[in-house]
């Protein structure tokens, strides 16, 4: 069988799973986040099944939630990323690496420099998801005592995204001609200084690294609100959805490939890969209680924490046998805010039920055999619902090891899933164009010819 499309895998590596429970799974890798040596093996698993990237997330505080429930969670510490991405870029060959930058406490120039720097490093594997940071924790870290309103984190990333892609093509790619006769080693005529002056930033340039290997590192998006949305449909290569179910994928999908339409960008040249668990087993029925004891693996104290943070307000108040009380708006995560509320009435959840799936994962998740779980995947391709996936895996080792050795096989078997990649870069493997310098394609247009 041959696909009309084959979908893009990306996995979301904290580098433990997402799900609370994981780290005390049976046979797991409790120390995961720190385990260094384990990672790389992570790592090296994935470039095996011809996985897109190795997505790392970041968070700038502790997690916002009592102490009684952050001492259960293996989230409360881990490597800064670009100091694990840097050291994996050793230790892989094809697979890309994002990490995640904060626009709301970091500075453009530092970014740019760092992108272009693992770009580099990694010979053009480097991509950058945007955050604007929901923790209003982080500000404290930063000399703030507040968090800046949503609507300012936005307009502030999307300023904060010119910044860094213009500090990127500072150079022309032909810029360093490392003449040793002349001694000449670079041509002044090919080096561009940015000088923004704006709502937000001041920042004169020009970056002192050479234009990264793909023009720019990879753009990566993960808001689901409004604004996350239109910023993906203005900058993004790639987004990190949130979707749980086909018809909000197809939803989703239609509506941020539509603005890209009206902004006069190809569709094609965004990869929507929404968040997925997925859980394999011999049979389906094995694959359930697997999920049901990584599920009882989650305290209530927990539970009740992880649904404060997505409704931006204190959980612990409510009755826990009642239905959700009505929400207020808050400064945190609008999208968190609305996944939650639309669950509980979806499904007619309590406050306690609610709580113990925000607890442990309350996403798409695919739960069965290699065969069932690559149905489910094909029908949201064939459905337009995503171009692919970022999985998370429920427990390491094994939820990686079972997902390489029997459903990419059986992806591949199908056609959904490459054998071998395209080329050496991130931007390559997804099939997305590079970038064009803003400051001087006319010239590198007429050096090519």
């Amino acid at each position: 069988m041959t696909a009309s499309r084959q979908l893009h895998l990306a996995a979301f590596m904290r580098p433990i799973s997402i799900h609370t429970g994981a780290w005390r799974y049976p046979g797991g890798t409790p120390d995961a986040n720190f385990n260094f040596r384990a990672i790389v093996k992570f790592a090296q698993r994935l470039e095996e099944a011809r996985f897109d990237a190795f997505f790392m997330a970041d968070h700038l505080a502790l997690l916002n939630m009592p102490m009684d429930a952050l001492k259960r969670s293996s989230t409360a510490t881990s490597f800064e990323p670009f100091t694990l991405l840097s050291a994996l870029s050793m230790a892989t060959e094809n697979l890309g690496l994002i990490a995640t930058g904060s626009t709301s406490f970091d500075d453009p120039f530092h970014v740019a420099r760092r992108f272009a720097s693992l770009d580099h490093i990694s010979g053009g594997r480097a991509g950058w998801n945007i955050v604007t940071t929901s923790n209003p924790d982080a500000a404290k870290n930063f000399g703030l005592d507040e968090h800046l309103d949503h609507a300012d984190r936005y307009r502030r990333a999307r300023e904060f995204y010119d910044v860094v892609t213009g500090l990127w093509d500072s150079w022309a790619d032909d810029a360093f001609i490392r003449d040793v006769e002349s001694g000449v080693f670079f041509d002044p005529e090919k080096l561009h200084t940015l000088d923004h002056k704006g709502e937000y930033f001041n920042v004169r340039g020009p970056l002192h690294i050479g234009r990264p290997v793909q023009g720019w590192p990879l753009i990566v998006q993960a808001g689901g609100s409004e604004a996350g949305r239109q910023l993906a449909a203005e900058t993004a290569d790639a987004i990190f959805a949130a979707q749980r179910t086909m018809e909000d994928g197809r939803a989703f999908y239609a509506d941020v490939k539509g603005r890209m339409k009206t902004l006069g960008r190809d569709p094609d040249h965004l990869k929507i890969l929404p968040a997925c668990l997925v859980v394999v087993g011999d049979t389906v029925e094995e694959a359930r209680e697997k999920r049901a004891v990584l599920d009882s693996k989650v305290h209530l104290d927990s539970a009740i924490a992880s649904l404060s943070i997505q409704l931006g307000t204190d959980a612990s108040k409510f009755e826990l046998d009642g239905p959700l009380p009505e929400i207020p708006e808050s400064n945190a995560s609008k999208s968190g805010r609305e996944r939650a509320i639309r669950m509980a009435e979806q499904e007619d959840l309590t406050v306690r039920e609610l709580a113990q799936r925000m607890g442990g994962y309350s996403g798409l998740a695919l739960v069965g055999t290699s065969e069932t779980i690559a149905d489910e995947m094909e029908e949201w391709i064939e459905n337009r619902a995503s171009d692919g996936f970022t999985i998370m895996f429920p427990f390491l080792p094994e939820g990686l090891d079972l997902f390489v050795d029997r459903v990419a096989p059986e992806l591949q078997r199908r056609g959904l899933l490459r054998r071998e990649y395209e080329g050496p870069t991130l931007r390559e493997n997804l099939g997305l164009p590079r970038p064009e310098n803003q400051f001087f394609a006319e010239v590198e247009d007429q050096a090519a010819q």
